[in-house]
């Protein structure tokens, strides 16, 4: 089994997703989808993609899904890719050593060379974030885009994951969330991020910032009202998220 990093890396690099904003476009999977097919790691392989049996590797994928009853009501959409916890199972329950956690950023990624596809890592994970890849039998994931954001080539404006620099709706945020100061904290503290699943005590570096109320919650101008009920990981928000990963 593979150890974790013995301390929290002091930089936590990680996403920050509006929930509000997320207007379901797939912009985002589509250009991970691109870049990681050609980047690191590659390729992301899709078999019979237009016939009855679709399957292949999406390291980003979108839920959408309705919300609320009535004049409440709104269509939220949900991307999920992996979160990047600091206390990772998937880790911990690799027999080679092939998942990692980095101890620099807390990046986790998986060292193909060491995979040997038995998906213990899939099953460990709560959040559905691995990925099977049948064309080669290896387990891949979201890397962040460390070939983007380490990559001296770039302008140092492009140096972030390709889900957030292509989002039209700027809904996709990038940063280093054990920062306080950073933009990603600051939003994360300013419209109540949650962390997903928090129960689960994997601590995730990716924050979701919450859906807010239409309608009759709207109109009332209750600020509070507006941000969907219920904090607590056992209701609101967090229940139907929890729902949604397990469906």
């Amino acid at each position: 089994m593979t150890d974790l990093p013995k301390t929290t890396p002091a930089v936590r690099l990680g996403l920050v997703i509006d929930l509000d904003t997320c207007v379901g476009c797939h912009a985002c999977a589509v250009n991970c989808k691109e870049w990681n097919t050609g980047g690191y790691p590659a390729p992301l392989s899709d078999r019979e993609p237009y016939g009855a049996d679709v399957s292949g590797v999406w390291l980003n994928r979108i839920h959408t899904f309705e919300c609320g009853e009535g004049a409440d009501s709104r269509t939220v959409h949900f991307p999920k890719s992996c979160l990047h916890c600091d206390d990772a199972p998937c880790v911990t329950v690799c027999p080679t050593g092939a998942s990692l956690k980095r101890e620099e950023d807390g990046i986790v990624l998986v060292d193909e060379d060491k995979c040997i596809g038995c998906k213990l890592c899939s099953w460990a994970c709560p959040y559905g974030a691995r990925e099977y890849d049948a064309e080669v039998g290896v387990m891949k994931k979201c890397t962040l885009c460390i070939d983007r954001i380490y990559n001296d080539n770039l302008a140092e404006a492009e140096r972030v994951p390709a889900c957030v620099a292509t989002c039209p709706a700027n809904a996709r945020h990038y940063g280093d969330l054990a920062d306080p100061g950073s933009t990603v904290s600051q939003l994360v503290a300013a419209r109540g991020g949650y962390a997903l699943l928090p129960e689960m005590e994997l601590a995730p570096t990716n924050r979701y910032l919450p859906p807010r109320r239409t309608g009759a919650a709207a109109v009332a101008g209750d600020a509070e009202a507006q941000a969907l009920p219920d904090a607590a990981p056992e209701g609101g928000f967090l229940g139907w998220v929890d729902r949604l990963l397990s469906s």
